[in-house]
């Protein structure tokens, strides 16, 4: 167990969380009552260890070591934590910005990396694509015939007299520039490189 001194404070992890530019101004982290409503709807806690309103305690608690805990990389961001909090309080924000705090310290890169082909698909076609690495999954989920789909969905599409999925060239374009100034690609590359 975790002796608080006097000296320290046990408040900056929590007020770098509400100061993150993730967070919204109404996030009411300090009035976490610790209630539980978090954790007894949360799909994540019920099939794995993680716990929304545990991870909020450490975070006020200023555990920093939850940056490093597995377990936030368990919320499905499904946001039922926010919607039943009787403190207008949102985990899955709270998890949101310690997933990006850990990935700033060059941890849970490997958690991440394989969506780095829907970022890829952004920049190559202005929209996100199915990473290539989850067909297999997909397909045991939903049967072969979501392959079939995937791989014709051009001629589907235009069956249904829906145009393409494709974007004008100079809208990918300006989504490339939207990209690189919010520093999209700057992570993607980052995370390349620590792969």
């Amino acid at each position: 167990m975790r002796t608080l001194k006097l000296d320290d404070d046990s408040s900056k992890l929590a007020n770098e969380v509400i100061s993150d530019l993730k967070a919204s101004p109404s996030l009411e982290l300090f009035k976490c009552i610790q209630c539980g409503m978090c954790a007894s709807l949360c799909p994540g806690a019920r099939y794995s260890d993680y716990n929304p309103r545990e991870m909020v305690k450490r975070v006020l608690d200023g555990d920093e070591s939850i940056i490093l805990d597995d377990d936030i990389w368990n919320c499905f961001y499904c946001y039922t934590c926010h919607s039943v909090c009787p403190a207008n309080n949102s985990a899955s924000v709270v998890n949101q910005i310690l997933r990006q705090k850990a990935i700033d310290e060059g941890k849970g890169i490997e958690k991440i990396s394989a969506f780095l082909t829907y970022g890829d698909s952004f920049l190559e076609i202005g929209i996100g694509s199915i990473p290539a690495a989850f067909f297999d999954i997909l397909v045991s989920d939903f049967g072969p015939e979501w392959l079939d789909l995937k791989m014709n969905l051009d001629s589907v599409r235009k069956e249904l007299g829906l145009g393409p999925v494709t974007l004008p060239e100079d809208s990918i374009e300006e989504i490339n520039e939207i990209l690189n100034i919010t520093g999209f690609t700057r992570k993607m590359e980052k995370i390349r490189g620590s792969e």
